[in-house]
């Protein structure tokens, strides 16, 4: 049987937990913290899989080991790597108090709308994107995605949320420090973070929850154009954007970028699916209806004001890319998004002329290319209780996808 033991956030390990314990896992400072049995050996966590290994000697043999993981070790900690290995019904798990619980119960806040994000020893960018789209987010830190990391990165994007550093949880060097994310970006933390909360202030407090997690995902999507301001009719109709969302696939850890936004209706929709994005539009008057949109719709959109292709430069690398605009330059700016896009890039044109130009620059760049000319006509009253078709202007819209790769490198 193995004996997992939170600890870490105060409360302190039971004796009896010890007891007659042969060999003890943790930290270093799990295991310096407790009295271990006199004849019990120790393992001092550090890569997983040799300690694994070592336990496999004594589980095999029936006898007793016991690990101390921090807070509650079901909740992203060693459960999951212990059932995997040695069986669910091997573990008697007494979890502790998270870092997660503890860090809001130091503030006051309720966390049931919380999104939590690890990255501890995963890739930060998914962190950096679920704090640029939600208002309340805890983020488990690890070696190379701490708060420094995290704070340069929304430093350039969400600029205007708080980060909470709380350290060292539970003990008498216990921290919370409150931060703008360029001051967080600015610092050395050392070893002893033990969560980092990202919040936009004025959106913390949501209404009362039935679920908890994420916000609810909406009702629909591809709304109708009068749910957006827009100039003179120009916005992406919502049976192209329905396909358009269909094929752009966002969700909560992705960035999407809505290049040549105008009103901002696939970034506003894009955002309210969970997806961090970014809207780049070089119309001041187009900047002031995406902020408007988005915040008609309760969502954050970063929107960059500028001109595309160089007007990316500055942007992260996205999952997914929508281009509604361009010109005689959109074949040079799907180029650029092509390159720097790692999942998807979709396309509306209103001219036929640019098709040929623009599915070479996705071929050219690796992506599987497909596309349709969407033409609707929708219901339209008339006088005398009758009713016509109104016919909507056609659209190409053509799409690139990348060939999934498994970890191992094989083509799925």
């Amino acid at each position: 049987m193995i004996t997992v033991v939170g600890t870490g956030t105060g409360a302190p390990v039971p004796l009896e937990a010890l007891a007659g314990a042969e060999l003890v896992v943790g930290g270093r400072r799990h295991l310096d913290a407790v009295r271990l049995p006199e004849t019990a050996e120790r393992i001092v966590l550090g890569p997983l899989a040799p300690a694994l290994d070592a336990m496999e000697e004594y589980v095999g043999k029936d006898r007793r080991v016991v690990v101390l993981a921090s807070g509650d070790p079901g909740f992203f900690g060693i459960v999951r790597a212990l059932s995997e290995r040695f069986g669910a019904e091997r573990l008697n798990v007494r979890p502790g108090v998270s870092s997660v619980a503890t860090a809001f119960a130091r503030l006051g806040l309720t966390w049931d709308d919380a999104v939590v994000v690890s990255a501890h020893g995963r890739d930060p960018r998914t962190a950096v994107n679920v704090c640029r789209a939600h208002p309340k987010v805890a983020v488990l830190t690890g070696p190379g995605a701490g708060p420094a990391e995290l704070g340069a990165a929304l430093a350039r994007t969400a600029p205007g949320r708080v980060l909470l550093v709380a350290s060292a949880l539970g003990s008498a060097e216990e921290g919370l420090q409150r931060v703008s994310p360029a001051e967080a970006a600015g610092r050395d933390w050392g070893t002893a973070v033990s969560v980092v909360l990202c919040l936009d202030e004025t959106r913390a407090l949501g209404p009362v929850r039935t679920l908890a997690g994420a916000a609810v995902r909406p009702p629909g999507w591809a709304l109708d154009e009068g749910e957006f301001a827009h100039r003179d009719s120009m916005i992406t109709k919502f049976e192209v954007r329905a396909l358009a969302l269909a094929r752009l696939g966002p969700r909560p850890g992705d960035l999407v970028w809505d290049v040549g936004s105008g009103s901002g209706s696939v970034a506003v929709e894009c955002a309210r699916l969970g997806a961090a994005v970014s809207a780049v539009e070089k119309a001041p008057d187009g900047v002031e209806r995406i902020h408007a949109n988005a915040g008609a719709h309760g969502v954050d959109v970063h929107v960059v004001h500028g001109t595309a292709p160089d007007a990316l430069d500055q942007l992260d690398d996205p999952d997914a890319v929508f281009v509604g605009g361009g010109g005689r330059e959109l074949p040079d700016i799907v180029r650029v998004c092509a390159r720097r896009a790692r999942r998807t890039v979709v396309v509306a044109m209103a001219a036929l002329d640019r098709v040929p130009a623009v599915r070479s620059a996705l071929t050219g760049a690796g992506f599987d290319c497909d596309g349709v000319l969407l033409q609707s006509s929708r219901l339209a009253p008339l006088p005398g209780d009758v009713t016509r078709l109104a016919a909507t202007n056609p659209v190409f819209l053509l799409w690139g996808a990348r060939t999934p790769v498994s970890r191992e490198g094989v083509a799925l």
